[in-house]
C-alpha cells in the first residue's frame, strides 16, 4: 500500500499543472529576472583605482610600515594596486582635496595618523579601511619585534639590529597574500546571496506539494480524504508515503533550478558539491514539513493554506535577504534569533557559508538548526493528524 499511494501521489502532482508552475517554472524565471538585474551591478561596482595624497612630513618618514604598505598598495606592478598616491605638503594636499583631485589624504600627526576627507563615500570608505588593517598589522610587528628581541636577548645575543627585525618581519608578511583584494567579478560577489535566497524560497515552496498531498488525506479536504477515512487502510503509512512523494517531486524542481544556475545563469557555488546536496536536501526537506505543518495545523480551506504557505514562505525570503542582503545582516546583528528560526535565512546562510568560509562551523549550526525546525514542524503535525476526528462525513 506504501509503494500503490506513493507512486499515485507523484502522479497526481505532476499532473497539478498550477503546482507545477510555481515549484518549476518560477523560481526559473525570478532567476532570470534577477540576472537580467544584476547583471552589471559588480562591473560598476568593482573596485577601482584611486588618487589620494600622503602628508609627507617628518612624522610620516618615520613610519616605516605606512611607508612599505603605501608603496605596495600603490605600485603600478601590482596587480592588487589600490591607489595612486601624491606624497605633497598640507597646503598641496588641501587644495587637490578642494579640486576633487583626490580622494582624501592623510596626515601623521604625533605618530598617529588621520584621514582627511571632503565627501563619503566608497572610495572614502575603503581609505578608512585600510589605515585600520594597516594600523592592526602596526600592532602585531611591534610584538613581533618585541618577542624577536627578547629571544635574541635570551640567546645571548646583544648586537641585533631592530631595524633588521623590523625589515625581515615586513618582507614576511609581504609575501603573503594582500588582504584587500579586488575578486569581486569572480570571487567576492555580494549578489551571491540573492540567488542563494532563490533557493530557499524553492525550498520552501515546495511545502506546497506537502500541503496538496496531506491535504488529499483529509476527508474535510478532498473526496479522496474521504475515502482514506473509512478505508480500512493505516492513516500513517497514507500520511508518510503522501510525504515522500511530494518530497521527491519537489526534489526534481530543486535540481532543476540548482542546474539552471550553474549552468544557464553561471552562479558560483563553491566546490563543497557533497555539502551542497546535503543543504539542498535538508533544506526541502524543510519545506516539505512546513507544508504538512500549514496542512494539519490549519482549519481552513485548501486555498486559504495556499496562501498561507506562499505569504510565510515570502515573508522569511524577504528576512533572508531577497528584497536586499542589507535586512539579513541588520536583524543578524540585531536580533540575531530571527535569523537561527527562520528556515529559508538557515538554508541560504548555509549555501553562503560553504561559499565563502573554509570551515564548516557556520554551515554545521544552519543544518542542525533546520533539523530542529523540520522535527518540530512533523511533530506538530502528526500530532494534530493523529487526533483529527469528524462528526460526519
Amino acid at each position: 500500500m506504501f509503494i500503490h499511494n506513493l507512486k499515485y501521489t507523484v502522479k497526481i502532482l505532476f499532473k497539478n499543472k498550477v503546482l507545477i508552475f510555481w515549484m518549476f517554472a518560477f523560481p526559473i524565471i525570478l532567476g532570470i529576472f534577477f540576472h537580467m538585474a544584476f547583471e552589471n551591478i559588480e562591473k560598476d561596482e568593482a573596485l577601482q583605482v584611486f588618487d589620494i595624497a600622503v602628508i609627507d612630513n617628518k612624522e610620516y618618514q618615520n613610519q616605516t610600515i605606512y611607508q612599505e604598505t603605501f608603496k605596495e598598495l600603490s605600485d603600478k606592478k601590482n596587480k592588487d594596486q589600490l591607489f595612486h598616491i601624491h606624497y605633497v605638503n598640507k597646503k598641496e594636499a588641501i587644495q587637490l582635496l578642494e579640486d576633487n583631485e583626490i580622494e582624501g589624504y592623510v596626515l601623521f600627526n604625533k605618530q598617529e595618523p588621520q584621514i582627511v576627507i571632503k565627501e563619503n563615500g566608497m572610495e572614502q570608505t575603503i581609505l578608512q579601511f585600510v589605515m585600520d588593517e594597516i594600523k592592526q598589522n602596526k600592532r602585531m610587528i611591534e610584538d613581533l619585534t618585541k618577542k624577536q628581541i627578547e629571544n635574541e636577548i635570551q640567546q645571548g645575543n646583544y648586537n641585533f639590529n631592530v631595524q633588521q627585525i623590523v625589515h625581515d618581519i615586513l618582507q614576511k608578511l609581504n609575501n603573503q597574500e594582500v588582504s584587500l583584494k579586488d575578486t569581486s567579478s569572480s570571487h567576492l560577489s555580494y549578489m551571491q546571496i540573492e540567488y542563494y535566497t532563490l533557493i530557499a524560497m524553492a525550498c520552501m515552496y515546495g511545502g506546497m506539494l506537502g500541503l496538496t498531498a496531506i491535504n488529499n488525506q483529509l476527508a474535510n479536504m478532498s473526496a479522496k480524504g474521504k475515502r482514506v477515512s473509512v478505508s480500512p487502510n493505516k492513516k500513517g503509512i497514507l500520511v508518510l508515503s503522501s510525504a515522500l512523494g511530494s518530497y521527491l517531486v519537489s526534489l526534481v524542481g530543486l535540481a532543476i533550478l540548482l542546474i539552471f544556475l550553474k549552468f544557464g545563469l553561471n552562479v558560483e557555488f563553491g566546490s563543497q558539491w557533497f555539502y551542497i546536496i546535503i543543504l539542498s536536501l535538508v533544506g526541502d526537506l524543510a519545506g516539505i514539513s512546513m507544508g504538512i505543518f500549514i496542512a494539519s495545523v490549519f482549519r481552513v480551506s485548501k486555498q486559504a493554506k495556499t496562501g498561507i504557505n506562499i505569504a510565510i514562505s515570502m515573508f522569511f525570503s524577504v528576512l533572508s535577504g531577497m528584497m536586499g542582503v542589507t535586512l539579513k545582516y541588520v536583524i543578524d546583528k540585531n536580533i540575531p534569533i530571527i535569523n537561527l528560526i527562520n528556515p529559508n535565512n538557515l538554508i541560504t546562510d548555509g549555501f553562503y557559508a560553504l561559499y565563502y568560509y573554509n570551515t564548516f562551523n557556520r554551515y554545521i549550526r544552519d543544518i542542525c538548526c533546520l533539523g530542529v525546525f523540520i522535527i518540530v514542524c512533523l511533530f506538530i503535525s502528526f500530532r494534530a493528524l493523529r487526533r483529527e476526528q469528524y462528526d460526519y462525513i
